[in-house]
């Protein structure tokens, strides 16, 4: 049965759509911008700065839930600009060292409100 998570350590939805969602095996993000758990939007930040605050929303969201980003199986990383890949690369790095998950990373062309990055992520609960 489907079951929405929302957690205020984690920025609210801005849209028709829950932070996640999870059916008792997976755990599924929305996708997540650089957005602070105040509101502020890091799209002046560098693409680095924007990606660790992306995953440091999905793992506030994993937490809500008593996971973390070791239980991450896969993410979508979508770039505005896909010459950014190697900045936005290094910093993702950082979260996922050892046994990262399976990702696939596309140049979108445009991310929501202008971010230059927008990370979604599936993880499981078992």
């Amino acid at each position: 049965m489907k079951r929405t998570i929302s957690t205020d350590d984690a920025p609210a939805a801005v849209g028709a759509y829950s932070q996640a969602t999870t059916d008792g095996s997976l755990l599924i993000t929305a996708g997540q911008l650089p957005l602070t758990t105040d509101g502020d939007l890091l799209d002046d930040e560098p693409v680095a700065e924007q990606t660790k605050q992306c995953l440091r929303n999905v793992a506030a969201i994993l937490e809500s839930e008593g996971l973390s980003l070791s239980d991450v199986l896969k993410t979508t990383v979508f770039l505005d600009d896909i010459d950014d890949f190697d900045e936005f690369n290094q910093a993702y790095s950082e979260f996922f060292d050892e046994e990262p998950p399976a990702r696939s990373a596309v140049g979108a062309g445009a991310v929501p409100k202008g971010a230059a990055v927008e990370i979604e992520a599936i993880a499981t609960t078992e």
